[in-house]
C-alpha cells in the first residue's frame, strides 16, 4: 500500500477555460503538486467536436501525471481520447448501460448523487465510485454541509468508494476526510489563482498527510 492509499486522497475538476491548450497546461502544474488520484474532465457545455479537442489534449497530460482521466457524459469522447473512464451524471438507467458496458475496462463513477434514495439506486448499479455534490457547486469556502452527511453515511455503510465535493477553500478537504469518504473533490479552490495550482494541491496533500483519519 502506498502511503497515500490509506487516507483521503485528492480528486480535481478541471476547470472551466475556452482554450484547450491553456486548460492542459493548468491542469498539468496542478498535478505537479503531488498526489492526486483523478482528474474530472467536464464538457461545461461544449460543443462534441471541441470537447473531443479538449479531452484529447487533457487526457495524455493528466496520464502522464500518474492520475486517472475521467469524461464527463460522452462515452465516444472517452474512447477516442483513451481516457480511464466515465463520469456520469445521468439517470440511473444511464449509469447502469455504462456499467454494463464499459466495466471494468473502464472506470465508470455515479455523479450528482443529491440524497439518500437516489445513492442507494445507483450504488445497486456497481458503479466504481458515487460523487456527492455537483460539478460546480464549489460556491462557499466549505463543503455542503448535506454533501458531507451524505458521504458519511455512505462510507459508513457501503464498500463503494465515494468523493465528497469540496469548497472553495483548499482546507475544506479536511472535514471531508473526517467523515471517511476515500476522496475529496477540489476545482474553484486549486485553480482560481493559476499560478498557485501546484502549491495548493502540495498544501493540500501535506494537510491530508497531517491530519487526515488513516483508514483501517
Amino acid at each position: 500500500m502506498s502511503k497515500f492509499e490509506d487516507r483521503c486522497r485528492l480528486v480535481l475538476i478541471a476547470p472551466d477555460i475556452e482554450d484547450a491548450d491553456e486548460r492542459a497546461r493548468l491542469v498539468g502544474d496542478a498535478l505537479k503538486g503531488g498526489d492526486v488520484a483523478t482528474v474530472i474532465v467536464p464538457s461545461y457545455g461544449l460543443a462534441d467536436a471541441e470537447f473531443q479537442r479538449h479531452a484529447e489534449t487533457l487526457v495524455p497530460v493528466i496520464q502522464a501525471a500518474g492520475a486517472a482521466a475521467l469524461i464527463a457524459g460522452d462515452s465516444r469522447i472517452a474512447g477516442r481520447a483513451k481516457a480511464d473512464g466515465l463520469h456520469i451524471d445521468g439517470p440511473a438507467a444511464d449509469l447502469a448501460e455504462a456499467v454494463e458496458k464499459f466495466t471494468p475496462k473502464l472506470i465508470v463513477g455515479a455523479g450528482r448523487v443529491s440524497d439518500r434514495h437516489q445513492a442507494l439506486e445507483v450504488g445497486e448499479c456497481g458503479p466504481d465510485y458515487v460523487f456527492f455534490g455537483k460539478i460546480g457547486g464549489d460556491i462557499k469556502p466549505e463543503p455542503h454541509p448535506k454533501n458531507l452527511a451524505l458521504g458519511e453515511w455512505w462510507a459508513s455503510m457501503v464498500e463503494i468508494p465515494c468523493i465528497i465535493m469540496g469548497g472553495t477553500d483548499p482546507a475544506s478537504v479536511l472535514p471531508i476526510a473526517e467523515t471517511g469518504a476515500e476522496f475529496a473533490a477540489l476545482s474553484t479552490a486549486v485553480f482560481s489563482e493559476p499560478g498557485r495550482a501546484a502549491i495548493v494541491v502540495a498544501e493540500v496533500n501535506a494537510l491530508l498527510d497531517e491530519k487526515a483519519p488513516r483508514f483501517e
